[in-house]
């Protein structure tokens, strides 16, 4: 089985459709099949994109023979905004930009994934506690899963460690989340990265969780790039490869010094390494 390797795409820096297309080809080239976006890579302004910015970016992806997987670091450009405040009114406001990010995500491509991770803005505050903030998580991640259903995205829950945020610490967690909500466009994902406080094998916890899992983000521990560091991928991918897994294995690297190019080639030769496919 060959897995479907995909990279995160802020590691080249802010983009126009012209820049998406060359990175694209520096991911084409290394071996990859998808590019995963930060929206903050379009625009100050992602959800403001007009219909024929999304167009030429989306016409540059499958021009380079690439795929769209989805978005992440969904609300880095989102200052003001918050998801589980005790604000209601702040709450609607954001939630209604993960909804504009929806239609964003459904325009650039299809079946597309959003990675909800964004500690700042759903993490405590205003004095509420972890479980108030996870129940306000809840209600409008209900509320905006019917329009995620519509344009064809899944929404995924990321389990952030506790040095990132006090609100969704592990995946058992997510779980939860998606359980509670019920709905087919609502999900959860692994990423190796955040697993740091999980106190199971991180093999062990992609089988428990297997049904929910849509989407794995490989990197080292320490935030630099798959091979840069110690991480053992190697059951990780055993595992999904045992359970036939059909979606993406996607880079996300935090440390660019090494820059792009190399930090492509360097993860994907590593992970063929570790997933006995090179």
């Amino acid at each position: 089985m060959n897995f479907h390797f995909a990279s995160c795409n802020e590691m080249f820096g802010s983009a126009d459709a012209r820049g998406l297309a060359a990175q694209c080809r520096t991911l084409r080239e290394a071996g990859y099949e998808g590019i995963e976006i930060a929206p903050f890579t379009l625009s100050d302004s992602p959800s403001l994109l007009s219909a024929g910015a999304r167009r030429e970016c989306r016409d540059a992806i499958t021009a380079e023979g690439m795929r769209f997987v989805g978005l992440h670091w969904l609300m880095v450009s989102s200052e003001g905004l918050h998801v589980t405040a005790p604000d209601a009114a702040l709450r609607a406001r954001g939630w209604e930009r993960i909804r504009e990010l929806v239609d964003l995500c459904a325009d650039l491509g299809d079946g597309g994934v959003m990675v909800f991770g964004s500690p700042k803005q759903r993490g405590t505050t205003g004095g509420l506690k972890p479980s108030e903030a996870v129940e306000h998580f809840v209600e409008g991640l209900g509320g905006a899963a019917p329009h995620a259903g519509d344009r064809g995205v899944t929404i995924l829950v990321e389990a952030l460690p506790l040095n990132q945020c006090d609100v969704i610490v592990n995946l058992a967690e997510a779980a939860g989340v998606v359980a509670r909500v019920n709905h087919p466009a609502v999900k959860t994902m692994f990423d190796t990265h955040n697993a740091v406080d999980e106190t199971e094998p991180h093999a062990a916890l992609i089988e428990r969780y297997w049904s929910l899992i849509r989407h794995v983000h490989v990197n080292e521990t320490d935030g630099r790039h798959p091979g840069a560091d110690g991480y053992d991928f190697a059951p990780v991918l055993a595992v999904l490869q045992r359970l036939n897994y059909s979606g993406w294995v996607s880079v996300e690297a935090f440390d660019f010094a090494p820059g792009a190019e190399r930090i492509a080639r360097e993860s994907i030769a590593h992970l063929k390494r570790q997933g006995g496919l090179a």
